[in-house]
């Protein structure tokens, strides 16, 4: 299984319940419409007295089979929608994404 990670941080001219909602309901559906998408989680960062805020307003991970499957679902029609819809409610100079290996323990 291949994981995409893809972290966001929203315009400035967006508050922080606009941009939740424009990923929720506009951006979400779009992306899940991806060609063989397997998951799609939207991590939003809680609000916590504790510690600091990280710095990004939310973490959206995509899974596939493998790379060549994702590379296809990249280049389809949705998911070329997508990545350009990405400009409508994220600050593209501070969003970051990366393919990622990862190791899942008890």
């Amino acid at each position: 299984m291949v994981k995409f990670m893809v972290v966001l941080d929203r315009r400035p001219s967006l508050s922080e319940s606009e941009f939740q909602a424009y990923l929720r309901y506009v951006h979400g559906p779009m992306a899940e419409a991806i060609p063989n998408l397997l998951q799609y989680t939207q991590n939003f960062a809680a609000p916590d007295l504790t510690r600091q805020h990280p710095g990004w307003d939310a973490i959206v991970e995509l899974f596939w089979a493998d790379r060549t499957i994702m590379k296809a679902a990249w280049a389809s029609p949705e998911g070329k929608a997508a990545t350009a819809d990405l400009a409508e409610f994220t600050d593209l100079a501070r969003t970051t994404w990366s393919l990622v290996d990862s190791l899942q323990r008890r």
